[in-house]
């Protein structure tokens, strides 16, 4: 038994590998601007999400979740749920068929709560029926009695704290042994002498709150049982094959037996990378041996997923008096809720990029992730570089005042470009024109000030008509900054592609690919056809369904590395296809698995390169912002947005700018109003009527210029783009927000207090 699966490329639902599940479009050839494959149905209503997902004899799932961010379980009571109307099934952590703990790099996460649970929200109890109500009604009677436990939920104090995973389980993966208890990871950076003076020092301590990664469509799947033992699961998702191994052996299956199916997906952002309802789905579909649906509403999906770390970050610059860093120091403490997620890697991206894109002879960088019972962090978009570039460049705009130096001069003046080392140890090669970047955007003109009075849309306040423009102050501001591309510190990264020729009706060369890249919205799958159109040289390239499958791993939609990674291998898999039709002139199938150039782990105690690089490649982006602030009732407006972003090769440009446009929205709301407020761990402003994201009203005109320097190991010369304008706009607002108020605003998402100075 199959369900519907919708798909990227059609306006319709189809069954995988149906004739209907393939549409083929005229998109381009790399290099050119290509309207979006899933534009027309996303706009007009018609495009199926994973929530839309339907099949006969469908059952609905819901999970009962905790109410207390740290309690002992003493008992779980289900007896009246069983018996009530339409409910077939209720689940707990004694029905989980296979192992009990899943996570996405560290096994430290119950499938069901068993014996505490360690944040709200998490899932103690399943119950599937024949309709939604009917089975949140049964949940509703489902009695757990918790003993509350003294949360740890202050990263300061949770290292001195009981430990919640006294098991330590990122502990022996070549980390830094660091015997405190709620330690994920710790590292240390040494380069050089941290301890060298400069002629002038600043220094300053930041903070960025938990920012929720607030795609639109909430988690939902559909798993479907196929009558044999295995398991079909539709879903939402960032990586179907990590899903996979996850799932499997949770269900005592082996991973034949459990195929993801890549579903509509309505924007993941990093959230999407940890599992959700797939276990939980598989297990009511398997006990029932019916379809079962779950979708979780807006509340259930603020607890439901990760979110960006918060950070605390000491950060001391010292420099010539000429401007040249001499030395950077940094102390950077994350959170990392309740369970390890993608920690540790944001740990090593705080490190590596603490010192921003600028040479740096002496640093000193330590990193800290903890444990607590506040919400699980994990990936989100610029994951560790967003959190330093906040501070780095800060210190940047402080040093500049001190030393009486231009901002942007101050940056020209210590721009890395190759053959620079890193505070790593590695060298820089191939493609990073950071000062071109910072002298494009340096060089966009912002529009001149607006005359008063003026429309109240057009001031601070906005609608709120609360000002006519008195005490209304303009500030420019200006950040740069940068991240790796691909996955870092020898990770075996690698991304498969099957290319099947074959001769159509009129005996036209036709080409099928398969690719588990997941289209989250970010136009993958306009990348794999315009590659693959480019290397065939045909029209008619239809795109499958993304499923396990078909075809090997793609890795995860994440670290901008998918448009890199899904180019390599279609490029790959194209030229060995047609190789072989030339050579045996009829149809073929192959497939090919795509390698990045290979990278190395740092070492756990220096945090220096050991065989060779740590990281791939990078990409750096600068940003100029106007601002508008009424220092007075602390309101503030974003005026203009003017950046350069060095993209190796634009794939399709169009949706480059888009790119850019949306991290920059993403990166406004971290420094304007996102934050998830919690109280002992507690979230209470789970709905976007208290978790404020931007509005076409908070995004002003953002001019974008591309610079294009190809990468020499990046297929076509590309390099992944959607996390650096994420990196560089929160530092670059609130720089903004510093030259209009001359306030420190030390803190994102800032309050009007902050401003005002209450």
């Amino acid at each position: 038994m199959s369900a519907p699966v919708p798909l990227l490329v059609a306006r319709c639902r189809a069954l995988p590998g149906s004739a209907a599940g393939k549409h083929s479009l005229e998109l381009g050839r790399v290099g050119e601007s290509a309207a979006r494959v899933d534009g027309i149905p996303k706009t007009t209503g018609e495009f199926a999400y994973s929530s839309d997902l339907a099949a006969a004899g469908m059952l609905w799932g819901h999970t009962v979740r905790s109410r207390h961010a740290h309690a002992r379980i003493r008992g779980i009571e289900i007896s009246e749920a069983v018996g009530m109307p339409g409910v077939h099934a209720v689940l707990t952590h004694d029905d989980v068929p296979g192992e009990k703990r899943y996570g996405l790099e560290f096994p430290d996460q119950p499938v069901l709560a068993i014996d505490r649970v360690r944040y709200f929200g998490e899932a103690v109890a399943l119950v599937a029926a024949e309709h939604p109500e009917q089975a949140r009604r049964a949940a509703a009677k489902i009695t757990v009695d918790y003993e509350p436990l003294e949360p740890v939920v202050d990263p300061e104090r949770a290292t001195e704290q009981e430990p919640l995973h006294p098991d330590r389980p990122t502990a022996g993966h070549g980390y830094l042994d660091d015997p405190r208890p709620n330690v994920i990871r710790s590292m240390v950076v040494r380069h050089g002498d941290p301890d060298a003076l400069g002629d002038v020092s600043v220094e300053g301590v930041y903070e960025v709150g938990i920012q929720d990664q607030a795609f639109l469509g909430p988690e939902s799947g559909l798993a479907v049982p196929d009558g044999e033992g295995g398991i079909d699961i539709y879903v939402a998702t960032q990586w179907l094959h990590v899903d996979r191994d996850q799932v499997a052996p949770c269900l005592a299956l082996e991973p034949e037996q459990v195929r993801i199916h890549l579903a509509g997906v309505g924007g993941a952002f990093g959230g999407r990378e940890d599992l959700s309802m797939q276990i939980h789905g598989a297990m009511l579909a398997l006990h029932t041996g019916r379809p079962v649906k779950i979708v979780y509403g807006r509340e259930e999906s603020f607890t439901g997923h990760v979110h960006r770390h918060p950070a605390r970050i000491w950060a001391e610059h010292r420099a010539a008096l000429d401007g040249r860093l001499v030395a950077v120091r940094m102390r950077i403490l994350l959170d990392g809720g309740a369970y390890a997620s993608s920690s540790t890697a944001v740990v090593a991206n705080a490190c590596a990029f603490a010192c921003g894109p600028y040479r740096v002879d002496n640093a000193l960088i330590e990193s800290t992730c903890v444990y607590s019972n506040n919400p699980p962090c994990g990936a989100m978009r610029g994951f560790g570089a967003v959190q330093t570039c906040f501070a780095h460049e800060a210190q940047m705009d402080k040093l500049a005042a001190v030393l009486d130096i231009d901002p942007v001069e101050l940056r020209l003046l210590n721009a890395l470009e190759p053959g620079d080392v890193l505070p790593t140890g590695q060298t820089l090669t191939g493609s990073f024109p950071v000062a071109e970047v910072i002298r494009r955007a340096a060089a966009l003109d912002p529009p001149e000030p607006e005359e008063l009075p003026r429309d109240p849309l057009r001031l601070p306040g906005g609608s709120g008509n609360t000002t006519h423009g008195q005490g209304v102050r303009r500030g420019i501001g200006f950040a740069a900054g940068f991240k790796n591309i691909c996955y870092s510190e020898g990770f075996d990264d690698s991304c498969a592609a099957r290319v099947r020729l074959f001769a159509g009706g009129a005996g036209e060369l036709q080409a099928e690919v398969h690719c588990a890249g997941a289209e989250v919205g970010q136009g993958v799958t306009n990348v794999i056809l315009q590659v693959a159109r480019t290397e065939l040289g045909i029209e008619s390239v239809v795109l499958a369904p993304a499923s396990t499958a078909d075809v090997g791993s793609a890795g995860s939609a994440s670290a901008s590395r998918m448009t890199w990674m899904a180019a390599g291998a279609v490029q790959l898999a194209c030229r060995a296809a047609l190789e072989e039709r030339e050579r045996t002139g009829v149809d073929v199938d192959v497939e090919r698995v795509y390698r990045h150039p290979r990278t190395w782990p740092l070492d756990p105690e220096t945090g220096q390169i050991t065989g060779g690089p740590a990281h791939v490649s990078f990409a750096c982006a600068a940003m100029k912002v106007v601002a508008e602030v009424d220092v007075e009732l602390g309101l503030t407006r974003l005026v203009w947005i003017g950046t350069a972003q060095d993209v190796g090769k634009a794939v399709n440009p169009q949706a480059v700018y888009g790119q850019i446009e949306g991290g920059t929205a993403q990166g406004i709301g971290l420094a304007l109003m996102e934050e998830i407020q919690t109280r002992g761990g507690l979230i209470t402003n789970a709905s976007f009527t208290d978790y404020l994201i931007p509005t076409t009203l908070d995004v002003p005109p953002i001019v974008a210029e591309l610079v294009e320097d190809p990468e020499p190991d990046g297929p076509y010369g590309l390099k992944g783009v959607g996390e650096p304008p994420t990196v560089v706009s929160t530092a670059a607002v609130l720089s903004a927000l510093r030259a209009a108020t001359g306030r420190e605003l030390a803190r994102v998402p800032v309050r009007p207090d902050e401003i005002v100075g209450l």
